[in-house]
């Protein structure tokens, strides 16, 4: 569907440029391209990130995530790329210079400012979600800067229409162009405003209890009304909003760690930032607020009868839910949970407790990769303990280079990729 759109804007040019003459035509006409397919790509880019939930459930958050950023950076390229193609081009056209024609645009052209301030602010998110400004900056902070994408957005939008020759000309266009933009738009508003509003409306969600599991790592249990009309199913998260001090401003999402039950859902986190840590010291009685729930890490995703769960860390959350709740005959159904410290497990006597009720095996690794002579999650070791791994679905969650180094690890063994489900949440 992405790909087809692209095609049909590309339509849009080829049908309204009969012929292209010269440099300075061919200039303008590159900058006339590259800006309608960042018109385009912003409506994808926003339509992505819009809390859709087949696209949600079906895809999964962070394969969304990655596609965002892989097309992030396409669409700043190209909003750059047609800026000083449109330029330069207007400027061998008319005989001046790059400079003299930049002010003749802003000054003489219809809504230029505007979404020149527009294509700065685009360039400015850009510029923060890439890895190195990412790591300097907090995740609340990189949140709220990636709102301004649609005020940039907002200030773009009018430019196309009052200086696109392609719109300027054909009512058609300019009425699927501002579909396009008015569909998406109502996405954003219904899925991730209006819904949340209504969730927290119908289901008053409150902090039940907090329960520490380790060191800094707790468990909250959320109670509310009429919480099975959610569908949550375990493997799943919610974006959590926590309204108390110095949580209220910000959401973050975090995996149900148990089954959901129709009075309540339980989360766990580990104290990795302010808001993680501040998590500990919820008082029961705390008014919650639940965007969701999102996430295709599923029992719907299996293929296979038998299942293995693999585990790094904190991120056990996810995965003790599935190893509760997921349908698998005795001998059927395993876990791995890999941590660097014996203090680090988490769940330990109810994963012990699951295993032994579900007739699933268990193995909890501790220790450094340089206490091993071999790392235990190689394919080697994989396949000594599980000789028939290949016909397994297996479910992966930890920290970005475990889950990068596991999925390399399962194709050496030769699982098939789809058979291969996993999720971040890695910013």
């Amino acid at each position: 569907m992405i790909a087809a759109g692209g095609i049909a804007t590309i339509g849009l040019w080829w049908h309204d440029t009969p012929a292209v003459h010269g440099l300075g035509d061919w200039l303008t006409n590159a900058g006339r391209l590259t800006g309608l397919a960042a018109g385009y790509g912003v409506v994808v880019l926003v339509a992505l990130m819009a809390r859709l939930p087949p696209l949600e459930r079906g895809i999964g958050a962070d394969r969304l995530a990655r596609w965002h950023a892989m097309g992030g950076r396409y669409t700043v390229s190209l909003v750059a790329a047609h800026a000083l193609l449109i330029t330069w081009g207007y400027a061998v056209t008319a005989h001046t210079s790059v400079v003299s024609q930049t002010k003749t645009l802003l000054m003489s052209y219809p809504d230029v400012i505007a979404a020149t301030l527009g294509g700065v602010m685009l360039v400015g998110v850009g510029i923060s979600s890439a890895r190195a400004a990412r790591r300097r900056l907090r995740y609340e902070t990189w949140y709220y800067l990636h709102f301004y994408t649609y005020l940039a957005v907002a200030l773009a939008f009018s430019h196309q229409f009052a200086d696109g020759a392609e719109f300027m000309r054909s009512l058609g266009a300019r009425v699927v162009w501002g579909g396009l933009y008015a569909a998406v738009a109502a996405a954003i508003l219904w899925y991730r405003f209006i819904t949340p509003v209504r969730q927290a409306a119908r289901h008053r969600m409150r902090v039940l209890s907090v329960q520490p599991e380790g060191p800094g790592i707790v468990s909250i249990v959320v109670t509310g009304r009429h919480l099975g009309e959610l569908r949550a199913e375990p493997g799943q998260f919610f974006r959590w909003r926590f309204l108390g001090r110095d949580l209220w401003w910000t959401s973050l999402p975090y995996s149900l760690s148990a089954p959901p039950r129709p009075d309540r859902l339980r989360i766990t986190a580990k104290a990795l930032g302010d808001h993680s840590r501040a998590l500990a010291e919820l008082r029961p009685g705390t008014r919650v607020l639940a965007e969701g729930p999102y996430g295709a890490l599923t029992p719907a995703a299996r293929r296979q009868r038998k299942v293995l769960l693999i585990a790094g860390g904190v991120g056990i959350t996810p995965l003790r839910a599935l190893f509760q709740a997921i349908p698998a005959a005795a001998g059927d159904l395993g876990l791995i949970y890999r941590v660097s410290r014996d203090s680090d497990v988490v769940f330990r006597r109810e994963l012990e407790h699951l295993a032994r009720e579900r007739g699933a095996k268990l193995w909890i690794i501790t220790g450094r990769r340089t206490d091993f002579g071999e790392d235990p999650l190689a394919p080697g070791a994989l396949l000594a303990n599980i000789p028939d791994l290949a016909r397994h679905d297996v479910y992966l969650c930890g920290p970005p280079g475990m889950t990068a180094a596991v999925t390399r690890a399962l194709r050496a063994a030769r699982v098939p990729r789809r058979q291969i489900h996993h999720e971040s949440f890695e910013f």
